[in-house]
């Protein structure tokens, strides 16, 4: 009868533990791409919004790299702080 060295039981242990920290490596900046890809379409949407609905009040927030970056980033509350320091500056 074989048994089971301790060496073969430590490699498979530090093995798993290798491929765990390699799929969260692999994974984490997947869901940071997720995160910013999500704020970014819902921030342009009601930037989009704000603006058609805007131009009837006077409100409008041109659409220039700076502003994308903002409401990429920030999404939501990037649209905000665009309105804010439009209405300050």
């Amino acid at each position: 009868m074989n048994s089971i060295g301790i060496n073969i039981i430590l490699a498979y242990a530090i093995g798993l533990i290798l491929l765990y920290l390699l799929g969260w490596v692999l994974l984490v900046p997947i869901k940071i791409i997720w995160r910013l890809l999500y704020n970014g379409i819902i921030g342009g949407i009601v930037l989009i919004i704000l603006n058609f609905v805007g131009g009837y009040f006077g409100l409008h927030i041109p659409l220039n790299p700076i502003s994308a970056l903002a409401v990429g980033f920030l999404g939501v509350p990037g649209v905000v702080l665009l309105l804010l320091l439009q209405h300050f500056l």
